[in-house]
């Protein structure tokens, strides 16, 4: 199947038709447990001698589809479904992280992402280095062999940066290092497939365009297959495991294992410690919500796209704007990077800087009546925040600037209305920010 085009693969990925009910749609399997088949069944199954479902913490044929769906759309080898992308890429990095050990990425992240970096994960005694830039020599300056990762957003939200991801996959492979990157601007491989370009593993929030219509939390980490974790970098792959007797993840499911299997001791390890240990599993209803959201993905992120373009240069000639920041927009810095590595559209989402005090900047807000202001992105209504009083609030005014958020910055995430009513709808709002900024006369 992994020879079919992406939009028949957003259909059909991961899905064998059940031979009793014959269903056509993924059936939802809202159980918590599993029964086996006999005691020898059960036992193997804890071993890790056999695959099967348990409990739908650590497994469920509902996930399960949406698991094998994403894996064939990002490119990956196996994939595992998380409660949130928060969880996702909690679940991905403390798969390799261990007390002691750092990782590299740059400050240009998304602020709950900075945020998990800079304080949870300094708690469990891991240090993130964060690079004032996304270029290599930026990030090589702060490896040391203490480092045990490099971490990219595709797009940095809100800064809108693209790294050069050839340039970073290399210096990840000069090091021995994986590179682990966010994917979630890339809309579930739709506008970018990392693992294309080096990437390790690939993690995202499901939320966003993979769902695509503000329903459900999810969140997903993709398996390369690429990355030998028997390396002896990584102990506890090539380490026997104390929870599994001895079994060491790297000699059972790694490069060349004895099942014929393709390597995926990240995506096992990920499920049977990870989840286990931590929790963070993903509901089957929302599981099926998200294939829902899969069917039309490859349709609604084109039309988002679409969109962006247009509204980014109806902005950025308009006399109330003070700046655009969007990479399909020749003004762009990174608008040279986005060509090469985004080749279906520049993403689904803009920044721009109004004219004028903070104020009229609320009150724009305030004034819009179709599109909605809320904390999301990657819907398929326009979404309009303001970073620096919502989603970058709990970060310092430093730490905001570093992370590329002006007082002053709106984000707007399109969604696939009729461009000419998201862009009537900014018009009057913005007529009203005028007429109240503007002294009346006698």
């Amino acid at each position: 199947m992994s020879q079919l085009h992406f939009d028949t693969l957003q259909l059909h990925a991961g899905q064998e038709i059940d031979e009793t009910t014959r269903s056509r749609a993924v059936p939802i399997y809202q159980t918590t447990s599993f029964t086996f088949k006999d005691s020898a069944h059960g036992a193997n199954l804890f071993a890790l001698k056999e695959f099967g479902n348990i409990y739908t913490r650590l497994n469920n044929p509902t996930n399960d589809v949406f698991e094998k769906r994403i894996a064939a759309l990002e490119g990956g080898v196996s994939a595992l479904a998380t409660s949130s992308g928060q969880s996702a890429q909690f679940i991905a990095l403390n798969n390799i992280l261990e007390a002691g050990d750092n990782f590299v990425s740059t400050s240009f992240l998304y602020g709950g992402t900075y945020n998990q970096f800079k304080n949870a994960f300094k708690r469990l005694g891991v240090e993130v280095r964060f690079a004032n830039s996304d270029k290599p020599q930026d990030f090589e300056a702060l490896i040391d062999d203490k480092t045990k990762a490099l971490y990219l957003e595709t797009m940095g939200n809100p800064g809108f940066n693209i790294p050069d991801f050839d340039a970073l996959a290399s210096l990840a492979k000069k090091y021995n290092l994986p590179l682990v990157v966010d994917n979630t601007f890339g809309a579930g491989g739709y506008l970018f497939r990392p693992i294309e370009h080096g990437a390790a593993v690939v993690v995202e929030s499901a939320t966003k365009w993979i769902g695509g219509h503000g329903t459900s939390i999810g969140g997903v980490i993709v398996d390369g297959g690429n990355y030998n974790w028997g390396n002896g970098k990584f102990k506890q792959f090539s380490e026997p495991a104390d929870s599994y007797h001895g079994l060491i993840f790297a000699d059972v499911f790694g490069i060349d294992n004895p099942l014929g299997l393709p390597n995926i001791a990240f995506a096992i390890r990920a499920r049977v410690e990870g989840l286990r240990d931590f929790g963070p599993a993903q509901s089957p209803f929302n599981s099926f919500l998200l294939l829902q959201g899969l069917e039309t993905l490859s349709l609604r992120v084109e039309r988002t796209v679409e969109n962006a373009l247009k509204l980014a240069k109806w902005l950025e000639a308009h006399p109330a704007v003070e700046s655009v920041n969007y990479p399909g927009l020749e003004s762009s810095s990174y608008h040279d990077l986005a060509k090469k590595y985004l080749k279906k559209g520049f993403g689904g989402v803009l920044t721009f800087i109004l004219k004028g005090e903070k104020q009229d900047t609320t009150n724009l807000v305030d004034s819009l009546k179709l599109i909605s202001h809320l904390a999301n992105v990657g819907d398929s209504k326009t979404l309009i925040i303001q970073p620096a009083a919502t989603t970058h609030q709990q970060l310092s005014v430093e730490d905001q600037l570093a992370a590329g958020v002006h007082p002053n910055m709106l984000r707007v995430s399109l969604g696939i209305e009729h461009i000419e009513d998201i862009k009537a709808d900014f018009q009057q709002a913005l007529d009203k920010v005028h007429a109240a900024s503007t002294p009346a006369t006698a």
